[in-house]
């Protein structure tokens, strides 16, 4: 592991007025709401982009990054949020290598695309930190480390409920996907049609993005409920989205959680409340609480020292009576 310092940073800061993209171009500012800037000697400046505030899985995240990258903790943090645009990832990674700052962090949009721009960092000297999305370059040694959840472990305990709990009926699924192209929409669905493979009962008739958020959950579940009289079963790739369709279902004269089973991925404080009032039926969650973690790499590859290649973040899962009881000390 290297030791980064300036003077390999230099090798890229000449072309400093071709990269020096402003933050405010994507919406970017620390975590304070200023511009972004250097740190001191003893500080550790950090430039993290995150995909955006689609859900109340990633304002979790977000806030565990900021609460955790703090000056009083050694650190000066430069935060952007992308819009769930990979474009204003990018520009905002550019920025970050232009000023120079010890460590780049990210929660890629989607899992294709990044090569050149770590390219660039790492000509730069600047080590990246991935986390929560992985990407899917063959040079895994653009990037230090990975923190973040088993996605496909997650489909696979999602569709195992499934097989377990209803795989004796007929079932036919509809399943709300995440973001087209983003690591977590491709692993869970892969996971869970793995899981539910060679059980003839069950049967996905229809799968279409939702895009992690609440009102596209409800908008394409308002669809399928057109398209489909017959459905037993809702996969959604996170709570947000399976809210959304709640929403749809009880519109449409249905009952969440009887008529149209639930089973969702996050376990964020809403979704926990719609499982344990019995409009959901399984949560496996994804912990979004990644700022501790990151804290503790991003100081370990300062220093030089060797980190995990890939670190996983433990996840649980809730039925009703688990929900009710994690409930009142929900941090999420």
């Amino acid at each position: 592991m290297k030791n980064w310092t300036f003077a390999q940073r230099a090798v890229a800061t000449g072309t400093a007025g071709l990269l020096a993209l402003t933050l405010s171009a994507c919406g970017g500012s620390d975590a304070s709401g200023g511009e972004a800037s250097g740190g001191g000697d003893d500080v550790i400046s950090v430039g993290f982009s995150q995909v955006g505030a689609e859900s109340g899985w990633r304002a979790a995240n977000t806030k565990s990054i900021q609460e955790s990258l703090t000056e009083e903790n050694g650190f000066d943090l430069s935060f952007s949020d992308a819009q769930q645009k990979q474009e204003n990832q990018i520009q905002a990674i550019r920025s970050y290598i232009a000023q120079g700052v010890d460590v780049i962090a990210f929660s890629p949009v989607v899992e294709s695309g990044w090569d050149a721009v770590l390219e660039e960092a790492r000509t730069a000297g600047i080590p990246v930190v991935l986390t929560d999305r992985a990407v899917d370059s063959q040079d895994e040694t653009l990037y230090e480390s990975f923190i973040g959840s088993d996605f496909v472990a997650e489909g696979e305990r999602a569709g195992e409920w499934v097989v377990e709990n209803l795989g004796d009926q007929q079932l036919n699924v509809v399943e709300l996907q995440g973001t087209t192209g983003a690591a977590p929409a491709i692993d869970r669905k892969a996971g869970f049609e793995s899981a539910i493979e060679g059980n003839e009962n069950i049967e996905i008739i229809a799968s279409q993005t939702g895009n992690f958020t609440r009102s596209e959950g409800r908008q394409v579940m308002e669809g399928f409920l057109q398209a489909h009289d017959d459905i037993d079963l809702l996969f959604a790739h996170n709570d947000d989205m399976g809210l959304g369709a709640i929403e749809a279902i009880e519109a449409a004269g249905l009952t969440p959680g009887e008529d149209i089973k639930i089973v969702t991925i996050d376990a964020v404080k809403d979704g926990m409340q719609a499982l344990a009032d019995g409009k959901i039926n399984y949560i496996v969650e994804c912990n979004p609480l990644l700022g501790p973690d990151l804290a503790e790499i991003t100081k370990k590859v300062v220093a030089g020292e060797e980190v995990e290649k890939r670190i996983v973040v433990e996840d649980q899962a809730f039925d009703q009576a688990a929900a009710a009881e994690a409930l009142p000390t929900r941090e999420y």
